[in-house]
């Protein structure tokens, strides 16, 4: 039997190690720290989470792989390839700027929301994010999503005395655990069916399971996407999705949108264009059909909000958010069907850091308006440009990038790629579905951009933005508009970044 005993590379490791490591001196500092230098603990976060981006850098000169097989570097349980290093980007700087935003909701809070607490879980959570997409073996994925999903349940119902916080992180925790058991069992199957839980070692195998266990290992192959369908607010698992937001601290809905989605979909990769390909004509037609019902349930939920509803601006971001998975979903599908599944895996790649900045954008313009608007209503927003301009000027732009008009054109070239990427696998009903769902969506859009250029009612008062707020807010629009301006250098990026 092999041995599993090996060095460790520790530089490949490194920048969720780091992150975890941060989150514990966090903890412990917590114990030390008075009532009067708590917000030290943000700013060490912060720190640890810049720390561990930047070590991205040194693992750029090649894959590395460490955690492996005795006699088989060929199977290892952690590797940090092209594919990995930008979902980790996607997840740190989420975390990053997350982050930013929570140090001035925890000072706003006024003691509401215990900062050592907060700032653990979220580091904790972070690291967990951080590892999923250099997991190379299934087990190590469902530890993975579990260390990112526990410490988020907990985020979400952080909020001291508030019923809606207490719910949504109970329907959250509750949603959650039932996909991962799903999960588990379609994991027991294809360990049953083919003996092994890596990847790469999954995949040759399962094309020669025996036939009285094929339907078996049919079985595993569908159960085992469930977990990661559920992270990505695909539907019919969506429902979870706006009162959880609505129920978390702000920082912590940015936070879900943009790392639970690439917890999600980095998971959704690996399971079926690394493990599964020989079964696409299993999981092809079905992650295509949560496309369509995704984006469209999406849409159509926002589309639906009322714009004097209480917390109507982050409701509406919520089912924006379902909506733009089912478009992340499309490249996923359609790699099923292509020739080239690296391209397709490409397409969702670049969107999803398309989506990272604006959205992300979009929240930090929301907390700032919460400020002075706790209830935050999209009627809130009527005369923003009034009262602040370049807010209000940021959020058009971000909500532009979101509905792929000019001048937000990285969200354009984004959605002309996974247009392109269903097209190309001849899904060309999926991809008129997706032409619908962008018409619709640009109703919504629009319909909010043009609120904040709308004359005030009342007076118009001005409030100094805090500087984390405000370098949130910097970060995401110099990304977003540099993006716009040169945004065949990220789809060339995505489209070189697999295994």
């Amino acid at each position: 039997m092999s041995s599993m005993v090996q060095s460790v590379d520790w530089l490949a490791i490194a920048p969720p190690t780091v992150t975890a490591v941060a989150g514990l001196v966090v903890l412990v500092a917590d114990l030390f720290l008075g009532d009067g230098r708590k917000a030290l603990l943000g700013w060490v976060s912060v720190a640890g989470l810049a720390a561990s981006a930047l070590l991205l850098l040194p693992l750029l000169d090649g894959d590395h792989a460490t955690f492996c097989l005795s006699g088989d570097t060929g199977l290892c349980s952690y590797t940090a390839d092209r594919f990995t290093l930008v979902i980790q980007l996607l997840v740190l700087g989420g975390a990053l700027l997350a982050a930013l935003l929570s140090v001035t909701a925890l000072k706003d809070a006024d003691k509401g929301l215990p900062d050592g607490e907060y700032w653990f879980l979220l580091l904790s959570s972070a690291a967990g994010a951080a590892l999923l997409p250099a997991s190379r073996d299934l087990a190590t994925l469902v530890v993975a999503l579990e260390v990112a999903s526990l410490p988020a349940f907990a985020l979400v119902g952080i909020k001291h005395g508030d019923r809606k916080s207490s719910e949504a992180a109970l329907k959250f925790f509750l949603s959650s655990v039932t996909a991962t058991a799903v999960s588990l069992m379609g994991i027991s199957f294809v360990y049953a069916t083919t003996g092994t839980l890596y990847l790469t070692r999954i995949a040759d195998r399962i094309q020669h399971v025996d036939g009285q266990f094929h339907t078996l290992a049919q079985a595993g192959v569908v159960l085992t996407l469930v977990g990661f369908a559920f992270k990505t607010a695909a539907v019919p698992f969506h429902f979870w999705v706006p009162d959880t937001y609505v129920g978390a601290p702000l920082p912590i809905a940015a936070y879900l949108s943009v790392v639970g989605k690439a917890v999600g979909f980095s998971g959704l990769i690996l399971v079926t264009v690394v493990a599964f390909p020989s079964y696409a004509d299993v999981w092809g037609p079905a992650l295509a059909a949560l496309a369509a019902l995704t984006m469209t349930v999406g849409n159509v939920g926002a589309l639906r909000q009322r714009a004097t509803r209480a917390y109507s601006a982050v409701r509406l971001l919520a089912w924006s958010s379902v909506g733009q998975a089912g478009y992340l979903l499309v490249p996923i599908a359609s790699a099923a069907y292509s020739k080239d599944a690296e391209k397709a895996i490409g397409s969702t790649v670049a969107y999803a850091l398309m989506y990272a900045a604006v959205n992300l954008g979009a929240f930090a313009v929301a907390a700032l308006v919460a400020r002075t608007s706790p209830r935050n209503r999209i009627s809130d927003y009527r005369g923003l440009y009034a009262r602040s301009p370049l807010s209000a000027l940021l959020l058009g732009f971000f909500l532009l990038c979101l509905a792929g008009l000019p001048p937000g054109i990285i969200g354009l070239f984004a959605k002309v790629t996974v247009f392109s990427a269903a097209v190309d696998a001849g899904l060309g009903w999926l991809a008129v579905i997706m032409a619908v769902n962008v018409v619709i969506a640009l109703f919504y859009y629009l319909q909010w951009t043009t609120l904040l250029f709308r004359s005030p009612e009342g007076e118009t008062e001005r409030h100094r933005v805090p500087a984390p707020l405000t370098a949130a807010i910097a970060l995401t629009a110099v990304l977003a508009i540099a993006l716009s301006g040169a945004p065949q250098l990220i789809l060339r990026f995505s489209a070189t970044t697999l295994f």
